[in-house]
């Protein structure tokens, strides 16, 4: 073997083995999600948004359920500034787990599906973290456009235990009534 080639194969398993001791578990779920309690509207109050989200303000998730058990949603924002351009997205989500109803399929673009994983919801669904296993992106929602700097502390605390950077959490412009 040529000392090229054991330098190559080297750096490949140290590559290997720092990426499985790094690897986190996966996200946990609330035990259980009333879909009836928790259709409706959520601002998103704080994310780690994917590309299209980062220029939003006044930020709205709309979720509806179908007769056919999926969830029609509609995400609304206005571009860059609370009285900015309104852009209006709309998705399909899918129940994954139907006895806790808290891990969807969301789909954009067929075939393709995002996880979408209910990590934490308050007890009388006022507010909610959304997560995904790769924690790349996350979203805290609450059904009012603001919340005690007490309950942002607390979500941000949240997210950090879940494992993600919360240094790259964004605070989403909430201005309310839009001008």
């Amino acid at each position: 073997m040529t000392t090229r080639r054991a330098a190559a194969i080297t750096v490949l398993l140290s590559t290997l083995a720092a990426c499985a001791t790094t690897a986190q578990p996966p996200i946990e779920t609330v035990p259980k999600v009333e879909l009836s309690r928790y259709v409706g509207d959520w601002y998103v109050i704080a994310n780690i948004p994917p590309g299209i989200e980062k220029p939003a303000c006044n930020s709205i998730e709309h979720y509806e359920l179908a007769d056919d058990g999926s969830i029609a949603t509609t995400f609304t924002y206005h571009k860059k500034r609370p009285d900015g351009p309104l852009k209006t997205l709309h998705s399909t989500a899918y129940v994954d787990d139907h006895d806790s109803n808290a891990r969807w399929g969301v789909q954009f673009i067929w075939p393709f599906r995002a996880q979408y994983l209910i990590a934490w919801l308050a007890d009388d669904y006022s507010q909610v973290i959304v997560a995904r296993d790769k924690r790349d992106y996350v979203w805290y929602m609450a059904r009012t456009p603001s919340v005690s700097d007490a309950d942002m502390k607390a979500a941000e605390a949240r997210i950090a235990a879940m494992g993600y950077d919360i240094t790259q959490l964004h605070h989403v412009p909430q201005v309310w009534p839009a001008p």
